[in-house]
């Protein structure tokens, strides 16, 4: 009667405390992170910087987050915050700036004048398809790289020879840029949704196969379009990186010692159909490298 009474006790205490250690639990994150988890390419994100990272993590997505990232940060009392996208990024600059910031998912560093702030952004660098050019496509040497400003410096910081860039500031000086070009091999657009609208991408088009200039894409959908090429950035090492710079912030590193960074690895996708109709070959090697290629 004694033992089963102790049984009892210690089972009956163990229910009562199991709650509280699970709340514990919950509460104890050294990262937070926000991003909504039903996108894939968030969860993908998410994936990579777990392999990296080897810390406490709690997620929230943008909603949760909206005017209460202050308190869910003293609940969870957690070191770092991880902000996935525009709308995380928006949330996360209201916290005080002892609270370090790391963003992904953002095409290019955002104009963000806050303290305790870096990121790995998407964008591809111009150098990146400069290097696969000039040694898979050998017969093109000529190159216009077309954008705003703020993106040609970020991207094409390096002067390269023979690869041309041209500054505009709308659609509208983005397609009579196009027009204006000639004695060009190939033409590479940089990411800027208010520069390449439905619009100006469809005359870009028109314009590439009537001059027969091939165009160097930013994404899959473009080169499924028309585009010759597409380097696309890699979500899995994308979130690998941010893993590495959370690491390292929680590990001591200043922020400061971590500046914004491009992605390192992206996917190819190739349209042979483009190339058949503009006189290039594509090498066996390099669409052995293609993630995806549209016929």
């Amino acid at each position: 009667m004694v033992k089963r009474s102790g049984l009892f006790i210690l089972i009956t205490l163990f229910a009562a405390l199991a709650p509280v250690m699970l709340i514990s639990r919950a509460e104890a994150a050294e990262v937070v992170i926000i991003g909504d988890t039903q996108l894939k390419l968030v969860a993908e994100v998410i994936s990579g910087i777990r392999k990296t990272l080897r810390s406490s993590i709690s997620i929230y997505s943008p909603d949760e987050t909206k005017g209460t990232l202050r308190r869910i940060v003293g609940k969870e009392q957690c070191r770092i915050v991880i902000a996935l996208g525009r709308d995380a990024l928006a949330e996360a600059q209201t916290l005080p700036t002892d609270i370090p910031v790391i963003y992904g998912l953002i095409l290019t560093p955002p104009a963000i004048s806050r303290q305790n702030l870096t990121g790995i952004y998407m964008a591809t660098p111009v150098r990146e398809y400069a290097d696969l050019v000039k040694k898979y496509l050998n017969s093109i040497k000529t190159v216009a790289v077309i954008g705003s400003r703020e993106q040609i410096n970020i991207l094409d910081g390096h002067s390269l020879p023979r690869w041309n860039d041209y500054s505009v500031k709308n659609s509208v000086e983005f397609v009579d840029t196009l027009k204006q070009l000639g004695n060009m091999d190939a033409i590479l657009f940089l990411p800027n949704v208010s520069i390449l609208t439905p619009t100006a991408m469809e005359e870009t088009y028109l314009l590439s196969f009537r001059k027969s200039i091939p165009l160097l894409g930013i994404s899959e959908r473009q080169v499924r379009d028309g585009a010759l090429l597409a380097l696309v950035v890699d979500l899995l090492s994308h979130g690998r990186m941010i893993g590495e710079y959370a690491s390292a912030v929680l590990n001591g590193t200043q922020v400061e010692q971590l500046p914004p960074a491009a992605s390192r690895r992206f996917d190819l996708y190739l349209n042979t159909e483009t190339a058949g109709k503009m006189g290039i070959r594509i090498p066996d090697e390099m669409l052995k490298m293609a993630r995806r290629i549209y016929p």
